[in-house]
Parts: structure tokens; sequence; C-alpha cells
């Protein structure tokens, strides 16, 4: 998707799939590693995981933009009166963001945007986005380059130069 796509989604939608897609770009995680962030996965500077999938073990350092979704997230937490709950996404309830919350309000919000992307095509876009195929590799949790090299080449095409010719008249 392109960043025009993802602005409009993101103009339509919840704050809570707002903050959500936000997460998922900056950490290019998959949605049910996104929804599982707690508060308690915050210290010494960075966002601790196990991916789902995988089981990988990672560190996102909390910084940038990561850094700036996150403080808002916090904000919005200070309202909350449920303390119990250590979810980082959490509805207007207080409760953990569910996924089949998140799939209805996101696909309502896409609607509205009139684009056709999927949730978990951020992940995607998070790893063409960047130009460090050894750092998408690596937030990805992908154990070989070459499955980075083919997951990001599939996403964004082979970049070709056109076929130099001389034209003579």
């Amino acid at each position: 998707m392109s960043d025009d796509e993802y602005a409009a989604v993101w103009a339509c939608a919840h704050p809570t799939v707002q903050d959500a897609m936000d997460l998922a770009l900056c950490t290019d995680q998959r949605p049910a590693d996104v929804l599982k962030f707690n508060v308690t996965d915050i210290a010494d500077g960075s966002l601790s995981l196990i991916q789902n999938k995988t089981g990988k073990k990672l560190r996102i350092a909390i910084e940038g933009e990561l850094a700036e979704v996150i403080d808002r997230i916090f904000a919005k937490l200070r309202d909350k009166v449920n303390e119990m709950n250590k979810a980082l996404l959490q509805d207007p309830d207080g409760q953990r963001l569910s996924y089949f919350a998140l799939r209805s309000r996101f696909d309502k919000a896409r609607d509205l945007a009139g684009v056709s992307f999927q949730f978990r095509d951020l992940r995607a876009k998070a790893a063409t986005d960047t130009d460090d195929l050894a750092h998408a590799q690596r937030l990805l949790g992908h154990k070989n380059r070459s499955t980075t090299e083919i997951y990001t080449r599939d996403r964004k095409g082979d970049l070709v130069k056109p076929l130099a010719r001389t034209c003579k008249s």
C-alpha cells in the first residue's frame, strides 16, 4: 500500500485502530503480536515480545515514531479506570482490544477510505519501506536473508531498467 492509502484509512479509523496501525507499522509485527503487547513488555527503553508464529524473541528500541506512538497510547491509558488490564491496546471500556474488534473497525475504516489493503499488509509495508534489508530481516524475525528478500521483492517488485535501444530515423 502507498503512504496515501495508509493515511486515508488511518484518518477514517477509530483511535484504537490508529494506535494498532501505528504499532504494527513501527514494529513490523503480525496483528496477533501487536494485540498481545502489554505495558509490562516495556522496559529499559525497549518493547519486548516473543513472536507467536516463530517463537523469535525481539526487543525493539523505543525511539523515534515508536516512542511517539507509545507516549500517545500511555496518555490514553492514564485515563482508564481499569488498572488491572495491562494491555497496551485497549478499547474504550478499558479492555484488551480483541482481534475481532480490530478487524471490524479496520474493515470499516478501509471501506470508508475506499482502499483494499488488509491489516496484515502493514507488516509488508514496514519491511518494504526500509532500504536496510538486514534491519527488515531482524524485525520480521526471519532466519534467512533470502526469505526477507522474497518477502520484500514480492511486495514491491524488482526494480529493472528499461531496454536501452537507439532509435534510428
